[in-house]
């Protein structure tokens, strides 16, 4: 993550009324925050994160504004807060007898502040002070001032400053603080209405980490970090996947030449037509651009039911889908493959029909827009057939999966391409689907899996092939159990949902103003891979002898005579 505002980049705005806006900086442009103003976007470009700023104007010009930095020592002591008297019974009196000051005989309504709405919109269109001579003029016209407590004073100056003081702190966006954005200022329902305590433990339970950057040839054989993924959050659990792997934020400007630079030395071609794949080569560049799609390790393949996926969250993160950059790591991480590519590729018309080969020397005598045509075309069926031919390779490190969809109808296609001791996690919103998925591989099914199989197999002819009994075995056992049941181990069902408490002497309880809606739960299993052979557990044969020996040594004092033995207590 960046230290700095970037240009063209989002960024959350942390409002006093504890409200977030996510903007994008656009240089030369103005940032609008509502009712606290606008100000230039050049006047926080290159500046640190976590400054909080005052939109301040000129006296006399109302168009020249400029922004404040609020020093930490301001900001504290603001927030420092003397606390109240209790609210029992009994009276509290100071040393001298008299009684302490309390709210119990204020009235506090529209009658004891003089000032009127239409005074303090004149106000606002006069302050240029950040809305402190506005808030100065609300505690000197209001009659029962001097009836407040320090506590009650206090908590009125703090409402004030939130309505009308002019100020915002800049925060880098992360998953974190979209997640929460999208869950109280947006609509819930478009992710799922995921928590940030649930991303984490999706990632935990996943075991999604950075796969690590290795060589090219140790990449061919075996890569590291790859995840399949089935994403119906508009790419909110791809973002966090992302963003654990080290592949989220784009490389700042002097890093990205290196990074591309380690890039090419670690890529081998799979072949000729891979590394003429994406553009037409230019005479006048440098270097080979970066092919997308191209990463054989620390990569995410997206599985989607629609022509192209949903990942309009990825946008706040520097990555378009209508204008990829190249130098953002998804360009050449983040894979996608739809379901119908993935169970039937002859049915894909991307993937079967293949562009026609066009000679050389009749190519260069097409025009510019034709001849970028014509290698974007065969470039997008050369990219498409090599994801979803790698796809159907399996071997994946996990399965993570946040959608609406049956997770049985998933998990059916899913499982077998994944590697063994692969995490398997899938998040719903409610239980139900979940508790389906439990039955699927619940301990009874699996007993009744098994035993069936074995009838099965007792019952086949000792002249039948091997091959075709064992084909047959699998159809019969494939209309009685839609998934095979060995295939995952321990699955659990569990939930977690973090809550705000209020913490007062005696009066602690849960904040009545938290967010209700779905709970969200979270299933995980580990993939095995059942050995097609019978087990038998045999033992410890030398072990079995020794006990054997041991009580053949020990005498016995049973009488011999008669098989009844007297108990003694």
């Amino acid at each position: 993550m960046h230290s700095h505002v970037r240009p063209n980049q989002f960024v959350a705005f942390k409002l006093p009324s504890e409200q977030t806006r996510i903007q994008k900086i656009v240089p030369n442009t103005e940032i609008f925050l509502g009712k606290y103003g606008a100000f230039p976007a050049n006047q926080i470009i290159g500046r640190p994160f976590y400054l909080t700023y005052e939109i301040n104007e000129t006296p006399g010009d109302a168009t020249s504004k400029y922004l404040r930095i609020v020093s930490a020592a301001e900001l504290h002591a603001e927030s420092l807060i003397t606390e109240g008297e209790g609210d029992g019974d009994d009276l509290e009196l100071n040393e001298d007898g008299t009684p302490v000051r309390s709210n119990r005989e204020t009235v506090d309504d529209r009658s004891t502040q003089k000032l009127t709405l239409e005074e303090i919109e004149a106000l606002k269109k006069e302050s240029s002070s950040a809305g402190r001579d506005i808030i100065a003029k609300l505690l000197e016209s209001h009659q029962a001032l001097d009836q407040k407590t320090a506590f009650s004073l206090a908590k009125y100056k703090l409402r004030k400053e939130r309505k009308y003081m002019k100020r915002f702190t800049v925060m880098p966006l992360d998953v974190s603080l979209l997640t929460n954005y999208m869950l109280e200022d947006r609509e819930a329902a478009k992710t799922l209405e995921l928590r940030d305590e649930l991303i984490g433990l999706i990632g935990c339970w996943g075991n999604v980490h950075h796969g690590g950057n290795t060589a090219g040839e140790a990449i061919t054989s075996k890569p590291d970090g790859r995840y399949l993924v089935v994403d119906d959050t508009g790419g909110l659990v791809v973002a966090a996947m992302a963003e654990r792997m080290g592949m989220l934020y784009p490389h700042d400007g002097e890093d990205e030449d290196e990074d591309e630079e380690h890039a090419e030395q670690s890529k081998a071609p799979e072949n000729e037509e891979a590394v003429n794949e994406e553009e037409e080569p230019t005479t006048n560049s440098t270097k080979r651009p970066r092919r997308q799609m191209s990463a054989q390790g620390n990569t995410i393949t997206l599985l989607h039911a629609n022509k192209q996926p949903n990942l309009n969250l990825l946008k706040y993160f520097g990555y378009e889908q209508d204008n990829m950059s190249e130098s953002h790591p998804l360009y050449t991480n983040l894979k996608t493959v739809s379901f119908l590519q993935l169970l039937d590729p002859n049915a894909d018309m991307i993937y079967a029909q293949e562009p026609p080969v066009v000679p050389e020397a009749e190519l260069a005598q097409y025009k510019s827009s034709k001849r970028s045509s014509y290698h974007r075309k065969r470039g997008r069926w050369m990219r498409t057939r090599r994801v979803v031919d790698e796809a159907r390779l399996g071997g994946f490190d996990g399965l993570i999966i946040s959608s609406m969809m049956d997770p049985g109808s998933i998990l059916k296609h899913a499982i077998p391409l994944l590697s063994g001791s692969a995490p398997i996690v899938i998040y719903s919103p409610t239980v139900e689907p979940l508790t389906e998925v439990m039955d699927l591989f619940s301990t009874a099914r699996k007993t009744a899996f098994i035993m069936r199989r074995r009838e099965l197999e007792e019952q086949a002819d000792e002249s039948e092939d091997p091959a075709e009994l064992s084909q047959r075995v699998s159809a019969e056992l494939a209309e009685e159990f839609p998934i095979d049941p060995t295939t995952l181990l321990s699955p659990t069902l569990q939930t977690s949902r973090v809550r705000a408490w209020q913490v007062l002497p005696g009066r602690t309880h849960p904040l009545m103003s938290g967010r209700g809606g779905a709970e969200g739960y979270i299933f995980h299993a580990i993939r095995i891979i059942p050995k097609q052979e019978s087990i038998e557990a045999a033992g410890d044969p030398a072990r079995k002898r020794r006990r054997l020996g041991k009580q053949t040594d020990t005498p016995t004092d049973t009488p011999a005579a008669s098989g009844d033995v007297e108990m003694t207590s």
